[in-house]
């Protein structure tokens, strides 16, 4: 019974490895076992491929007919001109927006702190995702914030004449940012 399996077993030959025109197929060998071949892929891609690249061209003679000065071709038939939005018809927000930014008197002043501030924020936050992939600093750091909680409120919040001093504070700090008295 051992004899018949060992004879059996599966040899490939040096010849039959490189030479693929006397090679058998998988199916008149009796110990391979081969898969059912794929489906080609349907045609519609290539028509999806002439659809787009038709499209592109029909946008590129529209651009090039708005830059002459010309009118469109297709214009009159499928897609309807683009309206030129008035003057008098941008929303409230922009309104409010556009007249804060007119009163502004430094503008590139404003312009490098709001580039800056994003810059600063995008940093922050990388920084902040680094440390809590850190093993152990995010559960150490939220008991440390855990613990001076609690050690603020027992020195500022339990008293009254401290909870009234901190409430002055507060207050203070708040009428020197915004300069009213």
């Amino acid at each position: 019974m051992m004899a018949t399996a060992t004879t059996n077993s599966l040899s490939i030959s040096p010849s039959s490895a490189l030479n693929a025109a006397t090679r058998q197929p998988p199916s008149a060998s009796p110990q391979c076992v081969s898969l059912p071949t794929l489906p080609l892929p349907p045609v519609q891609s290539q028509g999806r491929v002439s659809r787009t690249s038709a499209y592109c061209l029909k946008i590129a003679r529209n651009v090039k007919a708005m830059a002459t000065g010309e009118v469109p071709a297709a214009a009159s038939t499928s897609t309807p001109a683009p309206t030129e939005v008035a003057e008098g018809d941008t929303p409230e927000f922009l309104k409010t927006l556009q007249d804060a930014w007119d009163k502004v008197e430094d503008k590139y002043a404003v312009s490098g702190l709001a580039v800056a501030g994003t810059i600063g924020l995008v940093a922050s936050s990388g920084m902040i995702s680094a440390i809590d992939r850190l093993p152990l600093v995010p559960g150490v750091l939220e008991l440390v914030g855990i613990g001076y909680t609690g050690w603020f409120a027992y020195k500022n919040l339990f008293s009254t004449p401290n909870r009234e001093a901190l409430i002055k504070k507060v207050k203070d700090t708040y009428n020197e940012i915004i300069g009213s008295s």
